[in-house]
Protein backbone atom coordinates (compact mmCIF):
# COMPACT_ATOMS: atom_id res chain seq x y z
CA UNK A 1 0.00 0.00 0.00
CA UNK A 2 1.23 3.48 -0.82
CA UNK A 3 2.67 5.42 2.15
CA UNK A 4 0.63 8.61 1.93
CA UNK A 5 2.18 10.20 5.00
CA UNK A 6 5.70 9.75 3.63
CA UNK A 7 4.59 11.41 0.40
CA UNK A 8 3.09 14.30 2.33
CA UNK A 9 6.15 14.75 4.54
CA UNK A 10 8.51 14.71 1.57
CA UNK A 11 6.31 17.14 -0.39
CA UNK A 12 6.19 19.59 2.55
CA UNK A 13 9.96 19.45 2.97
CA UNK A 14 10.55 20.10 -0.73
CA UNK A 15 7.95 22.88 -0.92
CA UNK A 16 9.23 24.74 2.14
CA UNK A 17 12.94 24.33 1.43
CA UNK A 18 12.53 25.03 -2.29
CA UNK A 19 14.95 22.23 -3.10
CA UNK A 20 14.85 18.47 -3.60
CA UNK A 21 18.47 18.25 -2.46
CA UNK A 22 17.89 20.14 0.82
CA UNK A 23 14.74 18.15 1.52
CA UNK A 24 16.57 14.88 0.87
CA UNK A 25 19.35 15.87 3.28
CA UNK A 26 16.86 16.73 6.01
CA UNK A 27 15.02 13.43 5.56
CA UNK A 28 18.14 11.25 5.13
CA UNK A 29 16.94 10.20 1.67
CA UNK A 30 18.67 10.30 -1.68
CA UNK A 31 17.75 13.11 -4.05
CA UNK A 32 16.39 10.67 -6.67
CA UNK A 33 14.20 8.99 -4.05
CA UNK A 34 12.83 12.33 -2.92
CA UNK A 35 12.02 13.33 -6.49
CA UNK A 36 10.41 9.94 -7.19
CA UNK A 37 8.17 10.15 -4.10
CA UNK A 38 6.86 13.59 -5.09
CA UNK A 39 6.29 12.41 -8.65
CA UNK A 40 4.31 9.42 -7.35
CA UNK A 41 2.21 11.79 -5.22
CA UNK A 42 1.50 13.99 -8.24
CA UNK A 43 0.59 10.94 -10.34
CA UNK A 44 -1.74 9.65 -7.65
CA UNK A 45 -3.46 13.04 -7.34
CA UNK A 46 -3.49 13.61 -11.08
CA UNK A 47 -2.20 17.15 -10.63
CA UNK A 48 1.13 18.93 -10.95
CA UNK A 49 2.15 20.29 -7.52
CA UNK A 50 5.66 21.59 -8.22
CA UNK A 51 7.37 23.33 -11.12
CA UNK A 52 10.97 22.19 -11.37
CA UNK A 53 13.88 24.09 -12.88
CA UNK A 54 17.65 23.71 -12.69
CA UNK A 55 17.83 26.38 -9.97
CA UNK A 56 14.71 26.11 -7.85
CA UNK A 57 11.35 24.54 -7.18
CA UNK A 58 8.11 26.55 -7.10
CA UNK A 59 4.55 25.65 -6.19
CA UNK A 60 1.70 25.52 -8.68
CA UNK A 61 -1.72 26.76 -7.58
CA UNK A 62 -2.65 23.14 -6.84
CA UNK A 63 0.58 22.78 -4.92
CA UNK A 64 -0.16 25.84 -2.77
CA UNK A 65 -3.61 24.49 -1.91
CA UNK A 66 -2.26 21.02 -1.12
CA UNK A 67 0.58 22.46 1.01
CA UNK A 68 -1.87 24.47 3.12
CA UNK A 69 -4.09 21.47 3.74
CA UNK A 70 -1.15 19.10 4.22
CA UNK A 71 0.33 21.30 6.94
CA UNK A 72 -2.90 21.20 8.90
CA UNK A 73 -3.21 17.45 8.41
CA UNK A 74 0.32 16.86 9.68
CA UNK A 75 -0.29 19.15 12.65
CA UNK A 76 -3.42 17.17 13.54
CA UNK A 77 -1.52 13.89 13.19
CA UNK A 78 1.26 15.18 15.44
CA UNK A 79 -1.31 16.23 18.02
CA UNK A 80 -2.83 12.74 17.95
CA UNK A 81 0.55 11.07 18.27
CA UNK A 82 1.51 13.38 21.12
CA UNK A 83 -1.64 12.38 23.00
CA UNK A 84 -1.10 8.68 22.47
CA UNK A 85 2.58 8.78 23.37
CA UNK A 86 1.91 11.14 26.27
CA UNK A 87 4.49 13.56 24.99
CA UNK A 88 3.28 15.98 27.65
CA UNK A 89 5.55 14.01 29.96
CA UNK A 90 8.26 15.74 27.89
CA UNK A 91 10.65 13.17 26.51
CA UNK A 92 12.75 13.11 23.37
CA UNK A 93 14.96 15.64 21.58
CA UNK A 94 14.37 19.29 20.73
CA UNK A 95 16.41 20.66 17.82
CA UNK A 96 17.03 24.41 18.06
CA UNK A 97 18.55 26.84 15.58
CA UNK A 98 19.99 30.14 16.82
CA UNK A 99 22.54 32.82 16.02
CA UNK A 100 25.97 32.51 17.60
CA UNK A 101 25.83 35.48 19.98
CA UNK A 102 22.22 35.11 21.12
CA UNK A 103 22.69 31.37 21.43
CA UNK A 104 25.84 31.76 23.53
CA UNK A 105 24.68 34.67 25.68
CA UNK A 106 20.99 33.86 26.16
CA UNK A 107 19.72 30.50 24.87
CA UNK A 108 22.37 28.17 26.32
CA UNK A 109 22.37 29.76 29.82
CA UNK A 110 18.55 29.58 29.86
CA UNK A 111 18.64 25.82 29.24
CA UNK A 112 20.12 24.96 32.65
CA UNK A 113 16.88 25.22 34.63
CA UNK A 114 14.82 23.71 31.79
CA UNK A 115 16.88 20.52 31.49
CA UNK A 116 16.97 20.08 35.26
CA UNK A 117 13.19 20.35 35.33
CA UNK A 118 12.75 17.90 32.43
CA UNK A 119 15.59 15.35 32.72
CA UNK A 120 14.13 13.10 29.98
CA UNK A 121 14.61 15.79 27.35
CA UNK A 122 17.65 16.30 25.15
CA UNK A 123 18.57 19.42 23.19
CA UNK A 124 20.52 19.76 19.95
CA UNK A 125 21.59 23.28 18.96
CA UNK A 126 22.63 24.48 15.49
CA UNK A 127 24.37 27.85 15.78
CA UNK A 128 24.74 29.96 12.66
CA UNK A 129 24.47 33.68 11.96
CA UNK A 130 22.91 32.91 8.58
CA UNK A 131 19.10 32.61 8.71
CA UNK A 132 18.43 28.89 8.86
CA UNK A 133 15.86 26.96 6.83
CA UNK A 134 13.92 25.09 9.50
CA UNK A 135 12.70 22.37 7.19
CA UNK A 136 16.00 21.64 5.45
CA UNK A 137 17.89 21.67 8.77
CA UNK A 138 15.33 19.45 10.52
CA UNK A 139 14.78 21.96 13.34
CA UNK A 140 11.89 21.97 15.82
CA UNK A 141 12.25 25.72 16.29
CA UNK A 142 14.53 28.55 15.29
CA UNK A 143 15.31 31.66 17.29
CA UNK A 144 15.32 34.64 14.93
CA UNK A 145 16.15 38.27 15.57
CA UNK A 146 14.40 41.24 14.02
CA UNK A 147 11.88 41.27 11.17
CA UNK A 148 10.23 37.96 10.24
CA UNK A 149 9.70 37.08 6.58
CA UNK A 150 8.51 33.45 6.83
CA UNK A 151 4.85 34.27 7.37
CA UNK A 152 3.86 30.66 6.60
CA UNK A 153 5.45 29.57 9.88
CA UNK A 154 4.11 30.04 13.39
CA UNK A 155 6.05 32.44 15.62
CA UNK A 156 5.97 34.00 19.05
CA UNK A 157 8.14 36.71 20.60
CA UNK A 158 10.34 35.46 23.44
CA UNK A 159 12.49 38.50 24.22
CA UNK A 160 13.20 42.14 23.48
CA UNK A 161 16.91 43.01 23.43
CA UNK A 162 18.16 46.54 24.00
CA UNK A 163 20.70 48.03 21.57
CA UNK A 164 23.26 50.82 21.75
CA UNK A 165 26.05 52.51 19.81
CA UNK A 166 29.57 51.73 21.08
CA UNK A 167 33.18 52.48 20.24
CA UNK A 168 36.55 51.81 21.80
CA UNK A 169 38.33 54.43 23.95
CA UNK A 170 41.17 54.46 21.37
CA UNK A 171 38.73 55.33 18.59
CA UNK A 172 37.18 58.13 20.68
CA UNK A 173 40.63 59.45 21.57
CA UNK A 174 41.61 59.65 17.89
CA UNK A 175 38.37 60.78 16.27
CA UNK A 176 36.42 62.45 19.07
CA UNK A 177 33.04 61.79 20.66
CA UNK A 178 29.84 62.37 18.64
CA UNK A 179 27.66 64.89 20.47
CA UNK A 180 24.58 64.79 18.24
CA UNK A 181 23.07 62.19 15.88
CA UNK A 182 24.22 64.28 12.89
CA UNK A 183 27.82 63.94 14.10
CA UNK A 184 27.68 60.24 13.19
CA UNK A 185 27.97 61.20 9.52
CA UNK A 186 31.55 62.31 10.23
CA UNK A 187 32.51 58.95 11.74
CA UNK A 188 33.33 55.45 10.59
CA UNK A 189 30.40 53.08 11.16
CA UNK A 190 30.88 49.31 11.24
CA UNK A 191 28.18 47.72 9.06
CA UNK A 192 26.62 44.44 10.18
CA UNK A 193 26.00 43.44 6.54
CA UNK A 194 22.33 44.42 6.67
CA UNK A 195 22.48 46.45 3.50
CA UNK A 196 21.00 49.41 5.39
CA UNK A 197 23.27 52.40 6.04
CA UNK A 198 20.66 54.23 8.11
CA UNK A 199 20.85 54.52 11.88
CA UNK A 200 17.50 55.32 13.50
CA UNK A 201 17.91 57.13 16.81
CA UNK A 202 15.22 58.42 19.15
CA UNK A 203 15.01 60.96 21.93
CA UNK A 204 12.07 61.85 24.14
CA UNK A 205 10.88 64.46 21.65
CA UNK A 206 11.92 63.35 18.15
CA UNK A 207 13.49 60.71 15.92
CA UNK A 208 16.53 60.84 13.65
CA UNK A 209 17.33 58.84 10.50
CA UNK A 210 21.07 59.23 9.93
CA UNK A 211 22.62 57.98 6.69
CA UNK A 212 26.20 56.92 7.34
CA UNK A 213 29.14 55.60 5.37
CA UNK A 214 31.07 52.44 6.10
CA UNK A 215 34.45 51.11 5.03
CA UNK A 216 34.00 47.77 6.76
CA UNK A 217 31.12 45.33 6.48
CA UNK A 218 30.98 42.14 8.58
CA UNK A 219 28.39 39.38 8.28
CA UNK A 220 28.57 38.02 11.85
CA UNK A 221 27.83 39.79 15.14
CA UNK A 222 31.02 38.61 16.93
CA UNK A 223 33.04 40.19 14.14
CA UNK A 224 31.19 43.50 14.49
CA UNK A 225 31.95 43.53 18.21
CA UNK A 226 35.61 42.62 17.64
CA UNK A 227 35.93 45.42 15.07
CA UNK A 228 34.55 47.94 17.56
CA UNK A 229 36.95 46.76 20.27
CA UNK A 230 39.81 47.01 17.76
CA UNK A 231 39.00 50.69 17.20
CA UNK A 232 37.76 50.36 13.63
CA UNK A 233 34.66 52.47 14.19
CA UNK A 234 31.29 52.86 15.89
CA UNK A 235 29.07 49.77 16.05
CA UNK A 236 25.37 49.18 16.61
CA UNK A 237 25.26 46.22 19.04
CA UNK A 238 22.95 44.66 21.59
CA UNK A 239 23.57 45.23 25.28
CA UNK A 240 23.66 41.45 25.60
CA UNK A 241 26.71 41.06 23.39
CA UNK A 242 28.58 44.17 24.53
CA UNK A 243 28.03 44.03 28.32
CA UNK A 244 31.35 42.40 29.22
CA UNK A 245 33.45 44.68 27.02
CA UNK A 246 31.64 47.73 28.45
CA UNK A 247 32.31 46.49 31.98
CA UNK A 248 36.00 45.95 31.22
CA UNK A 249 36.34 49.38 29.60
CA UNK A 250 37.10 48.01 26.13
CA UNK A 251 34.04 49.84 24.81
CA UNK A 252 32.12 52.97 25.76
CA UNK A 253 28.54 53.91 24.87
CA UNK A 254 28.06 56.59 22.24
CA UNK A 255 25.20 59.13 22.47
CA UNK A 256 23.70 57.56 25.62
CA UNK A 257 20.93 60.19 25.75
CA UNK A 258 19.47 58.70 22.54
CA UNK A 259 18.13 55.20 22.08
CA UNK A 260 17.74 52.63 19.33
CA UNK A 261 14.61 50.53 18.99
CA UNK A 262 15.01 47.18 20.77
CA UNK A 263 15.61 44.07 18.70
CA UNK A 264 12.87 41.43 19.03
CA UNK A 265 13.73 37.74 19.34
CA UNK A 266 11.16 35.24 18.03
CA UNK A 267 10.71 31.50 18.33
CA UNK A 268 9.67 30.23 14.89
CA UNK A 269 8.08 26.83 14.26
CA UNK A 270 7.89 24.83 11.01
CA UNK A 271 4.78 23.26 9.50
CA UNK A 272 1.95 25.16 11.13
CA UNK A 273 1.33 27.45 14.09
CA UNK A 274 1.12 24.81 16.85
CA UNK A 275 4.38 23.11 17.89
CA UNK A 276 4.66 19.95 20.00
CA UNK A 277 4.16 20.06 23.76
CA UNK A 278 7.89 19.81 24.49
CA UNK A 279 8.61 22.77 22.17
CA UNK A 280 5.77 24.80 23.70
CA UNK A 281 7.22 24.14 27.16
CA UNK A 282 10.66 25.31 26.05
CA UNK A 283 9.28 28.47 24.43
CA UNK A 284 7.36 29.38 27.59
CA UNK A 285 10.54 28.79 29.57
CA UNK A 286 12.46 31.13 27.26
CA UNK A 287 9.77 33.81 27.64
CA UNK A 288 10.16 33.63 31.41
CA UNK A 289 13.94 33.43 31.56
CA UNK A 290 14.69 36.02 28.87
CA UNK A 291 12.10 38.62 29.86
CA UNK A 292 14.70 40.87 31.52
CA UNK A 293 17.25 41.06 28.69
Amino acid sequence: MNNKWLEVEVFIRVAESGSFTKAAQGLNLSQPSTSRIVTELENRLGSKLLLRSTRNVTLTDSGKEFLSRARHAVAELNEAEDAVRQIDSLIGTIRIGTSIVFGTKAIIPALTKFLKRYPNLKVEIKMDDERQNLIAAGLDLSIRMGHLEDSAFGATQIASVERMLVASPDYISEFGTPRTPDDLMKHEIINHDTGDNTIKLHSQSRSFDITVGSKIKIDAAPGVLAAAVAGLGIANVTTLMSAQDLKEGKLVQILPEYYLEPLSAFAVFPSGPRPSAKVRALVEHFKSELASL
